[in-house]
């Protein structure tokens, strides 16, 4: 007796669209709130945690350029102070944004390597915005994972 294919269900991917337009936005908010009056580049982070809460970080630089810390890493701590340990996903928000690679490696350590990455390569004078959506496992492929690493 033959059966019938199963009915493929439409995914809905509504609550995954209007969460990554949260941490858009928080990023793009906290882009505005940047200290570089070196680099006259400003960046904006948000950080989505197992809780749902959403962190945001601005990039702060330092005349002394080696004490400037990133966007990324500015809402990643963010989070770990108010008790978060893990990262569902993270949105960067610049004009080619892309986290450098200490961001990357303190990615890996709070976050799984399915979750999911946003770059918004943002433009607000020309309003242009592009969207790409990556892993944090693709993001760093190799990284020095503490769970590996037994730590």
């Amino acid at each position: 007796m033959a059966t019938k294919p199963a009915k493929k269900r439409p995914v809905n991917n509504s609550g995954r669209n209007a969460m990554r337009r949260k941490l858009i936005e928080a990023a793009k908010a906290a882009q505005k709130k940047a200290y570089c009056p070196y680099s006259r580049y400003p960046v904006g982070a948000a950080v989505l945690t197992e809780s749902g809460r959403i962190y945001s970080g601005c990039n702060v630089e330092n005349a002394s350029f080696g004490l400037a810390i990133c966007a990324e890493r500015v809402a990643i701590f963010k989070a770990v102070s108010h008790g978060e340990k893990r990262v569902k996903a993270l949105c960067v928000a610049a004009k080619s944004a892309r986290p450098c690679g200490a961001c990357r490696q303190v990615i890996i350590e709070f976050a799984a390597k399915d979750a999911e990455m946003i770059y918004l390569d943002w433009q607000p004078l020309e309003r242009k915005e592009k969207v790409t959506i990556t892993t944090a496992g693709k993001m760093l492929p190799l990284a020095f994972d503490p769970s590996e690493a037994g730590l």
